[in-house]
């Protein structure tokens, strides 16, 4: 099994949190464009990789005890923080914690002010990933996240995420996909906030730009691809370097005025 935290890079320190049912080996693509900037640390969330099992019922408290820990371990007082889906309901729980510890905030395809229906689809798929066979539900997701194309050009990074999603204490999974079907990102905290989103769609526009009045000084921009899971593909090495580096320019830019 691998280490459960990886550490690389020069500069600034930054932490990327994964999404649900996956490990910190999703950032392994992104972070060579981020290393000449950032001092990237990346670790595998509460009941995910090799990180310790999820306790009873998941708690977001749990996720900000970790995070702190894992800030501790580093020797930070604070953090630029990246959070992609689940990771940033963690991200945005942190920042409104721990202001102090949280320089600026980017929360990538996360979910703000789910209406019931959202809820009541989240928690259905929740329902079949409970019974399931775990070939077929990273089968499902797998179909889910990835494109034709991009499954035909990066083989090698889709059968390790489903890997991945195969290899996931079922107990653990459940529980963490729990605390995400039932949470959204909280409001205004004190931290400088990005809020890039990776479609432009109706949803989108009713999710981010709420999200960004939420958060004082925050910047708010959509990615062109439709999807809410598209990013797994980015994150793992989709497409011109340009997209790869938008979240760097997010987090070595000042906090944008407005929707843009």
């Amino acid at each position: 099994m691998s280490a459960p935290r990886r550490r690389s890079g020069r500069g600034a320190p930054l932490v990327l949190l994964h999404g649900v049912g996956l490990d910190h080996t999703l950032w392994d693509d992104l972070a060579p464009y981020l290393e000449a900037d950032f001092d990237v640390l990346r670790y595998d969330l509460l009941g995910h990789g090799a990180a310790p099992g999820i306790t009873g019922a998941a708690d977001i408290q749990h996720f900000i005890t970790q995070l702190d820990a894992e800030l501790d371990q580093a020797g930070w007082k604070h953090a630029n923080v990246l959070g992609y889906s689940m990771g940033g309901l963690i991200a945005g729980a942190y920042a409104a914690a721990r202001p102090q510890r949280v320089k600026r905030l980017v929360l990538l395809s996360t979910v703000f002010q789910r209406t019931p229906e959202e809820v009541q689809a989240v928690m259905a798929r929740l329902d079949a990933a409970a019974t399931q066979d775990v070939q077929a539900a990273a089968s499902v997701s797998l179909q889910r996240w990835f494109t034709p194309a991009f499954q035909a050009a990066r083989p090698d990074r889709v059968a390790a995420i489903g890997q991945r999603l195969v290899q996931n204490d079922r107990a653990n999974f459940l529980a963490a996909y729990r605390l995400f079907g039932r949470r959204s990102a909280p409001g205004a905290s004190r931290a400088r906030h990005c809020l890039p989103h990776a479609r432009d769609d109706g949803r989108a526009r009713r999710r981010v730009h709420p999200a960004h009045d939420a958060r004082p000084g925050a910047g708010a921009a959509r990615q062109p691809r439709p999807r809410h899971r598209r990013p797994t593909a980015y994150a793992a090495g989709r497409g011109p370097r340009g997209r790869r580096r938008s979240a760097a320019r997010f987090l070595t830019a000042g906090p944008a005025a407005g929707h843009r």
